[in-house]
């Protein structure tokens, strides 16, 4: 399917991590949402009720990124993906990115970044 929808940079104060100050201090992370799903019937009609509502999508990645501690980001990716595809039956696949930017490694770089994809069926 070549219809998406994307949010990105979605930013949240969250304590996921393996290190226990990490739980107990938290940090940012970032999220990206691409999502396909037909988004003919919402652009031939100009219906807003046939299309994904943006919020309740960002709502959705929102409500696992801030919600139950992951040890790792790429649980934080399963997750959103995962919860995504349950709550809106028109998305055929998901990809959520998760960026964390203060990862606890000694050297100088920008962000580790994770990014999985979950297909319906």
């Amino acid at each position: 399917m070549a219809d998406t929808i994307t949010i990105t940079n979605m930013d949240f104060y969250a304590h996921h991590g393996v290190l226990d100050e990490e739980a107990k201090l938290g940090q940012r992370f970032f999220a990206d949402i691409v999502v396909e799903t037909d988004l003919g019937p919402a652009a031939r009609a100009d219906d807003y009720r046939q299309t994904v509502c943006y919020a309740k999508l960002y709502r959705a990645v929102e409500a696992v990124m801030t919600g139950r501690r992951a040890h790792l980001i790429e649980a934080l990716a399963e997750r959103a993906a995962s919860a995504v595809l349950a709550e809106f039956p028109g998305i055929q696949a998901a990809t959520v990115t998760v960026r964390k930017p203060n990862a606890p490694i000694p050297g100088h770089f920008d962000h580790v970044q994770v990014s999985v994809t979950r297909r319906r069926g």
